[in-house]
């Protein structure tokens, strides 16, 4: 992951700041940065969003194919996510963004295995032969710190606008099945994202912790406790990053801040992500590359 050198003064007027709760930029421990997000950004997918928190980067496009249900599911879709690090850091070249994609790929499919977090079984055409499967593309176009809660927002906004095309399936005299897409292109189905998680980060700083951390505050960051969060304020899983431990005490209360910031989280996304819905086409379009 993409981190910054500091002195250790720096290193202890940013830890000084986060016991007093004030941090560097001004904001305070359970405080997240301004984010900037945008839907149906990318024109050739089912659906896109785009996210900018502090200087972190985010675009999310999906694409929904036609596949085969999985054996052991076989009235169900499923979901794929690719994670590309094409971010400006020299660190994120090479082996080192693979293995960071492949990192946050893994940490998606944990997040998104909660059996309630996407209703599986509206993407199922037809059982055991066709259903959707959800192609879900991650690129990392810059990053300045708390990439996970970054990607689960843009995850979330992306799904909230995916358009899936309404199939029917009609059968001949003889059995034979074929699939009719609808012409209409307003004819879709629409994901309920309502139970989709978000990724709340936690990083400890001293005795302190600190939500949506800046590159720096990940710097003086020895372990960081991932929590993915519905909008209920249900916790989904839980992973520890960074080389050092967290107690059990202090688990505890990052999960109780996780919940709290989680559900806060969910309701300033789903108004944003509504009144981009209400807007419609009269909306002001900035795209990714504005």
């Amino acid at each position: 992951m993409a981190s910054v050198v500091l002195s250790e003064a720096e290193k202890l007027y940013i830890l000084h700041g986060v016991q007093e709760d004030l941090r560097v930029d001004g904001r305070g421990c359970e405080d997240y940065r301004c984010a900037e997000v945008e839907t149906d950004v990318v024109s050739n997918t089912s659906g896109s969003a785009r996210v900018k928190l502090g200087e972190t980067d985010i675009l999310v496009g999906i694409k929904a194919e036609m596949g085969t249900p999985k054996l052991e599911k076989p009235d169900e879709g499923y979901l794929e996510f690719f994670v590309d690090c094409s971010s400006n850091s020299p660190e994120l070249e090479g082996r080192g963004g693979e293995e960071l994609g492949t990192d946050i790929a893994n940490t998606l499919y944990r997040v998104f295995s909660c059996e309630n977090s996407v209703d599986l079984k509206s993407l199922c055409i037809n059982p055991k032969e066709h259903c959707w499967v959800l192609y879900v593309d991650v690129l990392l176009l810059e990053c300045g710190g708390n990439i996970y809660d970054a990607i689960s927002i843009a995850v979330k906004a992306a799904l909230f606008n995916t358009r899936i095309p309404k199939v029917r399936v009609l059968e001949d005299e003889e059995g034979t099945k074929e699939i009719e897409l609808s012409d209409d292109p307003y004819d879709c189905i629409r994901l309920n994202v309502d139970e989709v998680p978000c990724i709340v980060t936690l990083s400890k700083i001293g005795y302190r912790h600190v939500v949506d951390a800046t590159l720096q505050e990940e710097a003086c960051s020895l372990a960081s406790l991932l929590i993915s969060v519905t909008s209920k304020g249900a916790i989904t899983s839980m992973k520890k990053v960074g080389k050092g431990s967290l107690d059990p005490e202090s688990i505890f209360e990052m999960m109780e801040t996780g919940q709290r910031v989680g559900k806060s989280l969910h309701i300033a996304l789903q108004k944003i992500l509504d009144e981009e819905e209400r807007l419609g086409t009269s909306r002001p379009k900035v795209g990714f590359l504005g």
